[in-house]
C-alpha cells in the first residue's frame, strides 16, 4: 500500500475555509461515472476523489463490470478466502473504471427475513458477518481502493428507513450488530458510511456516542465517515457528532439526470406517502450551512479541519495526493469472470436430496421449467445493480453441459426485480441467443404445457426466483405469482423433480416434502447458469452451507408489529440477542426451523473421529470421506456457555469453521480456531465479559447436526 508521504496538515492549513467546506460535500461528477464526486482543489493538487456503487460489482453508468453474486451467497462459501479475492477483484475493477473507493461491503445483520436487502449482507450471525467484513475490506485496501462498510448501524429493514428507530439494547448492539463493523475497521476499512435509519431515536448521522464515541474513538477508527446519499438530518448537528463527508451534494434533480434515478422512487421516501419534491434537497447542508456555523464558531473550526484531515489522509493512503496512485486495473477480466463463477458454485446449497436425485446424469432427458430460466439472476434492485459484459442463463448453461436434450418451458409469467435505474444494459453484449424475446422459442406462460413438457423428461428441473429490493421489504416469504402453483403441477407429474430457488434470503417452501431435491442457488450473478450446472450434474459439489434460518414466516422473531416494521417509527428490538438460530434453539421457540443455520448437504459422506481441545482457544477433529467421490465440508463449531445465574444467553453461538476438501477415503484432521466472541458477553455495568466455567464445544455439520464435543475451560 503506497505510504502517505504528503503532510496532510500541512495541506490543510493551506486551505481556505472555502476549500475546506466543498472538501466535505459531494458534487456532480463532470464524467458522470461516480456515484459519489469530490472535485478537488486544483490550486493545491489535490485530485478529484470518485466513489462508486457496491458490493455486488462497481456500478458505472453506461459501462459493463463483474457481476459477483449476493453477498448473501458469498457468506454460504463459509470461505472468507473467496471473498477476499472478490474484493481483489473489485478493486482492479474500480481502478479500471478510475473509482477510488467502493461503497461496501453491506454489514447489516439479517435480523427481518422479510428485508428486501438481506441480499447485500451476508449473515444472521455476528461471527461470519465480522470475518467476511474483515477479509472484502482486506481485499479492497490491498489494491488502494478505499472500502465503505455500510450500513452504520442496524439498518435492518428498508420499510420507513429513513425514519425509523431501532430502539435496541445496548448488550444487542455490542453482540450482534456491531462486531461486522469494529471487524472491518480493524481489517483497514478507511471509511465507514452511516445509515439512514434512527437508533434509539438519534439519525445516525448525527448519532455523536455511536460515531464518535465508538467507531473513532473506542475503535482507533482513522478514516472518513460518510453519509448514506440524502441521508443527513443536519449540518451542525452531524458534523459535531463525527460525520465528516455529505453525499451526494447535489439535487434529487441532478441525481435524475446524472444516473437515471427516478426522484419518486421509494427509497428517496421520506414519510408515508410523502417524497422528497424533485429538483429540492436535503443536501448540500455541508456547503451552505456548515460554512456559516464555522464562521458563528457553532461547529468549530477544529472540528473542520479533522473532517477534511480525515478525507485527505485516505486519498494519500492509497497514494492519489502523490500521484502514485494506479489506474490500471481490469474490468471483465478472465479471473474475475472464473472467480465469479466459483463464487456461484461454492455458495449453492443443496437443502435436499432424496435417493440420489442429485447430481444429474450426463444424458439424463431435462424438462427446464420456471418463469426465470432465460436470464441469468443478477441480483437485487438498488444501489448494487450491476451490469455485466456477459451473463450465462440456466438454459444456456445446462444446454452447454448435458448430453441430453433439454425442453424448456416457462409455465408462469416472468417475475421482474425493481430497479432504481433507467436501463443501463441495451448495449451489453449477452451468451443467450433468445434473450431478446419476452421467451425463448416464442414460449408463452401456461403451467398445463410445463407439466406436460415434464411428464415426459427423465427429470424436471424448476427454477424459481423471488424479487427483491432496496428501498422496500417483502411482504411475504412465499414465492412471488404462481410459482408455488406450479412446482405442485410440476412434481405432480414428473418421475423426479428439483427444485432451485434463486432468493435474496429465506423463503417458504411449502411444496418440499413432493419434490425430490431443493437447490438454494441465491443470486449466483453473470454466471448463474456455468454455476448451476457445475452443481447439478457434480463437477462441483454442493458445499455451501446456509448463513440464515429458514423457517415458517410467523415463526422469526420479528413477526410481531412492534419488532417489524414497528410502531409509531419505533421499531423494538426487545428479542435482544435472540436473533436467527439463537431465537429457535430457546425453549419458547415456537416452530422447529425448516432448515437450520448451516445446513447443506453434499454429494460425499462424510464422518467425524472425537473432538479435541487444544488449550482454551481451538479444537481438531479427524474428518473422513467416507465415499467414492471427493468432495468438500463445512466443520463447523458452536459453544454451549455455562449457566449463569440471572444471565439469559443463546444456548449455542457459533464459535467457528473450517472448510476441508477431501478425496474419496481421505481423512483430515481439522482445526478450528474458536472465536472469542462466542464465549464472552456484553454486561451494560461491567462491559465486556467471560463467565469463569465449562464451555461445551459442539462440532458439527450444522447448528443442529452436532457430531461431536469436547470441553474447554475459562
Amino acid at each position: 500500500m503506497a505510504s502517505p508521504d504528503t503532510d496532510v496538515s500541512d495541506l490543510v492549513d493551506s486551505l481556505s475555509l472555502d476549500e475546506k467546506c466543498s472538501l466535505v460535500r459531494g458534487a456532480a461528477d463532470p464524467e458522470g461515472t461516480a456515484t459519489g464526486y469530490v472535485p478537488g482543489v486544483p490550486r493545491l493538487d489535490i485530485p478529484e476523489f470518485r466513489l462508486a456503487d457496491g458490493p455486488l460489482g462497481i456500478r458505472i453508468p453506461g459501462r459493463s463490470s463483474t457481476a459477483f453474486p449476493a453477498s448473501i451467497a458469498v457468506a454460504a462459501t463459509f470461505d472468507p478466502e473467496l471473498a477476499r479475492r472478490q474484493g481483489v477483484a473489485m478493486a482492479r475493477e474500480a481502478k479500471a473504471s478510475g473509482q477510488h473507493a467502493v461503497l461496501g461491503p453491506g454489514l447489516n445483520l439479517v435480523r427481518v427475513p422479510n428485508c428486501g436487502r438481506n441480499f447485500e449482507y451476508y449473515a444472521e450471525d455476528p461471527v461470519v458477518t465480522a470475518d467476511f467484513a474483515a477479509a472484502v475490506v482486506e481485499g479492497l485496501q490491498s489494491e488502494d481502493v478505499i472500502a465503505t462498510p455500510k450500513h452504520y448501524v442496524a439498518n435492518n429493514q428498508e420499510t420507513k428507513r429513513l425514519v425509523v428507530s431501532a430502539e435496541v439494547g445496548e448488550r444487542a448492539l455490542r453482540e450482534l450488530y456491531l462486531p461486522g463493523f469494529e471487524a472491518a475497521v480493524e481489517a483497514g476499512a478507511g471509511s465507514v458510511m452511516t445509515a439512514y435509519n434512527r437508533v434509539n431515536g438519534t439519525h445516525m448521522s448525527d448519532h455523536r456516542r455511536l460515531v464518535t464515541e465508538v467507531l473513532k474513538d473506542e475503535w482507533s477508527f482513522d478514516g472518513y465517515v460518510v453519509s448514506d446519499w440524502f441521508g443527513t438530518e443536519s449540518a451542525v448537528g452531524a458534523a459535531t457528532a463525527g460525520l465528516d463527508l455529505e453525499m451526494p451534494g447535489i439535487s434529487l434533480e441532478a441525481l435524475h439526470e446524472a444516473f437515471g434515478i427516478d426522484p419518486d422512487a421509494e427509497m428517496l421516501e421520506e414519510g408515508d406517502d410523502e417524497s422528497i419534491p424533485a429538483g429540492e434537497t436535503t443536501t448540500p447542508r455541508f456547503a451552505t450551512e456548515l460554512k456559516a456555523a464555522v464562521g458563528r464558531d457553532r461547529a468549530g473550526l477544529d472540528r473542520l479541519d479533522d473532517m477534511v484531515a480525515r478525507i485527505l489522509g485516505q486519498m494519500a493512503r492509497i497514494g492519489l495526493l502523490d500521484g502514485d496512485w494506479d489506474d490500471g486495473g481490469a474490468l471483465d477480466a478472465p479471473e474475475h469472470r472464473d472467480l465469479a463463477e466459483t463464487l456461484a458454485a461454492r455458495g449453492t446449497v443443496l437443502l435436499k436430496n432424496d435417493d440420489g436425485a442429485l447430481p444429474l446424469s450426463d444424458d439424463a432427458d431435462v424438462a427446464l421449467v420456471g418463469p426465470g430460466v432465460a436470464e441469468a439472476m443478477l441480483g437485487g434492485g438498488g444501489s448494487s445493480e450491476v451490469t455485466p459484459a456477459r451473463e450465462v442463463s440456466a438454459l444456456a448453461g445446462i444446454r452447454a453441459r448435458t448430453d441430453g436434450s433439454v425442453v424448456f418451458e416457462p409455465g408462469v409469467e416472468r417475475v421482474v426485480t425493481p430497479s432504481f435505474f433507467d436501463d443501463e444494459s441495451a448495449d451489453a453484449a449477452g451468451d443467450d441467443e433468445d434473450a431478446g424475446d419476452d421467451f425463448p422459442g416464442g414460449k408463452t406462460p401456461d403451467i398445463d404445457a410445463a407439466v406436460d413438457c415434464a411428464r415426459e423428461a427423465d427429470v424436471a428441473v424448476v427454477v424459481v426466483r423471488d424479487a427483491t429490493t432496496e428501498g422496500a421489504d417483502r411482504e411475504t416469504l412465499r414465492l412471488p405469482g404462481e410459482q408455488d402453483e406450479l412446482v405442485e403441477a410440476v412434481a405432480d407429474a414428473a418421475d423426479r423433480t428439483v427444485v432451485v430457488v434463486q432468493s435474496g434470503g429465506p423463503v417458504e417452501l411449502p411444496w418440499r416434502d413432493s419434490v425430490d431435491a431443493v437447490v438454494e442457488s441465491w443470486y449466483p450473478g453473470q454466471a448463474d447458469g456455468d454455476a448451476l450446472a457445475s452443481v447439478l450434474y457434480g463437477d462441483a459439489d454442493p458445499s455451501g452451507r446456509l448463513p440464515v434460518t429458514f423457517a415458517p414466516e410467523e415463526s422469526y422473531p420479528t413477526a410481531s408489529e412492534e419488532r417489524f416494521p414497528g410502531v409509531d417509527d419505533e421499531a423494538q428490538y426487545d428479542e435482544g440477542v435472540f436473533v436467527g438460530y439463537r431465537h429457535f434453539d430457546t425453549a419458547d421457540a415456537d416452530d422447529e426451523p425448516t432448515y437450520p443455520f448451516g445446513h447443506g448437504l453434499s454429494y460425499a459422506t462424510f464422518e467425524y473421529g472425537e473432538a479435541e481441545a487444544r488449550g482454551d482457544d481451538a479444537v481438531a477433529v479427524e474428518v473422513t470421506n467416507a465415499s467414492d467421490r471427493a468432495g468438500r465440508e463445512v466443520v463447523q463449531a458452536y459453544v454451549r456457555p455455562p449457566a449463569v445465574a440471572g444471565v439469559e444467553r443463546p444456548t449455542r453461538e457459533l464459535a467457528g469453521y473450517a472448510a476441508v476438501e477431501l478425496a474419496a477415503g481421505e481423512t483430515e484432521t481439522v482445526e478450528l480456531s474458536l472465536s472469542e466472541h462466542a464465549f464472552r458477553r456484553y454486561d451494560d455495568a461491567e462491559g465486556w465479559t467471560v463467565d469463569a466455567g465449562d464451555y461445551v464445544v459442539e462440532v458439527g455439520r450444522s447448528s443442529r447436526d452436532v457430531r461431536v464435543e469436547t470441553t474447554v475451560s475459562r
